[in-house]
C-alpha cells in the first residue's frame, strides 16, 4: 500500500472478498538518502502515513518492510548504469520484477500469507487448461499490462489485480464513500525517486559524479552542437537540445565511449528502426514462441500498438519485426508484445534492427 488511492481501494476489495487480510507497504528509500528534497514520493513517511491511516479505517493491520537495499541495488543502481551506458532504462519494470512480485511475494509467502494483490489496472485469468493469462485493464486509459509483462506463471497464481475491471473514475467514488481521506490524492510520479524529472541531475547526485560535455553530431559525424554529458539524453529525444537547425532533430544514437551524440532529422531513414532483439525475454502466453508468431508490440509505456512479426531466436531472446518502421526504439527499455487484450510476453530491448 503506497498511501495512494489505488491500493487503498484494493485493500478494501480483499477484505471484502477474503475477509482476513494485512495491508503492507513497501519501504523503498528515504528522500534524504538519495538526495530528493522538497516532494513526496511514493514511500515517503508521510504517504505511509496515509497508507496506516487506511487500514485503520478498515480495521485491517498494516505493516512496513524495509527493502531499500534491495530497491537501491536492484532499482537504483541499475537505474543510473543504463543511463551511463547510452541506454532508457525502466526503473518501474525492473521495481516490479525484483520488489513487488520478488521479494514482498516472497515476504508475503513466508509470513503464511497466501499471496499478495496490489493497486495495478490489469486483469489476471486462468483459461481451461490451467494456464494463467495477463490481460489489459477495462479502463484502457489506466491500462498498466506494459509494466507487468515479466510476470511468471507462478506469480500470476498467487497475485491478484482487484482494480482491473474498474475505471478510474469508480475507484475514486468509492474511495470517497469509504471516507478515505486519500480519495482525491493526485497519483504518484512514473519514477518515484525522481520526483521532479531531473534524470540527469538526479544520477549525478547519486553517483557523485560529473558526466563531461561532448559533441552534438549529424549523420556524416560532423560536430553540430554541444551536449552537456550522455546521461542527460535518450533516444528519439526532441527537445532540450539546443541545436538550431532548419529542421526539428531527434536523438537518434548515444555513444558512451566516444562521448558523443547523433541527431537526425525527422524524415531521416536512420532514426527509425525495422526491428529490435531483446533478451531477457518472459513468456506469459506461451512456453515457447510459435514461429512467425503475429504480433502487436510496444517499445515504451505510452507508444500506440503497432502490427509486427515475433520469432525466438533463443531460450531468453526475441527477433520482433514491425510491419512499420518504428521511430527511435530505445535500449534498455521493453519490447511488450500483444495479441489483442492479452499480452504475449516481451523483454528489453538489446539492440535495434
Amino acid at each position: 500500500m503506497s498511501g495512494g488511492v489505488d491500493s487503498s481501494v484494493s485493500a478494501y476489495l480483499m477484505r471484502e472478498k477474503h475477509g482476513a487480510c494485512k495491508g503492507a507497504t513497501m519501504l523503498l528509500f528515504l528522500n534524504e538518502a538519495l538526495g530528493i528534497s522538497g516532494r513526496h514520493p511514493c514511500c515517503s513517511r508521510e504517504n505511509i502515513v496515509d497508507a496506516r491511516a487506511v487500514c485503520d479505517v478498515l480495521g485491517i493491520e498494516h505493516e512496513v518492510i524495509n527493502f531499500m537495499a534491495e530497491f537501491e541495488e536492484s532499482v537504483v543502481k541499475k537505474f543510473a548504469d543504463v543511463y551511463e551506458s547510452g541506454g532508457t532504462p525502466n526503473p518501474c519494470i525492473d521495481c516490479n520484477k525484483f520488489l513487488k512480485f520478488g521479494e514482498f511475494l516472497r515476504h508475503a509467502e513466508t509470513s503464511g500469507h497466501s499471496g499478495i494483490a496490489t493497486g495495478h489496472y490489469a486483469r489476471i485469468e486462468r483459461e481451461s487448461s490451467g494456464r494463467w493469462l495477463l490481460r489489459k485493464a477495462v479502463d484502457l486509459s489506466r491500462d498498466q499490462s506494459y509494466v507487468l509483462y515479466m510476470m511468471t506463471q507462478e506469480q500470476l497464481s498467487r497475485v491478484e489485480f482487484p482494480l482491473g475491471g474498474m475505471l478510474k473514475s469508480e475507484v475514486r467514488e468509492l474511495a470517497q464513500s469509504l471516507g478515505f481521506a486519500n480519495a482525491r490524492k493526485h497519483d504518484s510520479q512514473d519514477i518515484c525517486f525522481v520526483p521532479d524529472g531531473d534524470y540527469g541531475g538526479f544520477i549525478e547526485a547519486y553517483t557523485g559524479k560529473e558526466y563531461p560535455e561532448g559533441n552534438f553530431i549529424d549523420a556524416e559525424g560532423r560536430v553540430i552542437g554541444r551536449h552537456k554529458g550522455i546521461i542527460h539524453y535518450t533516444a528519439g529525444q526532441r527537445r532540450g537540445l539546443g541545436v538550431a537547425a532548419k529542421s526539428r532533430l531527434y536523438v537518434s544514437r548515444i555513444d558512451p565511449s566516444g562521448n558523443t551524440i547523433t541527431l537526425l532529422p525527422e524524415d531521416d531513414s536512420g532514426l527509425y528502426a525495422k526491428g529490435v532483439v531483446v533478451r531477457d525475454a518472459n513468456l506469459i502466453a506461451f512456453d515457447e514462441l510459435p514461429e512467425n508468431l503475429a504480433v502487436s508490440v510496444k517499445t515504451r509505456y505510452r507508444q500506440k500498438e503497432i502490427p509486427a512479426v515475433a520469432n525466438q531466436s533463443g531460450s531468453n531472446e526475441l527477433v520482433i519485426e514491425f510491419a512499420e518502421r518504428v521511430k527511435s526504439p530505445a535500449v534498455g527499455q521493453s519490447a511488450v508484445m500483444y495479441d489483442g487484450e492479452y499480452v504475449v510476453g516481451g523483454g528489453v530491448i538489446e539492440a535495434v534492427i
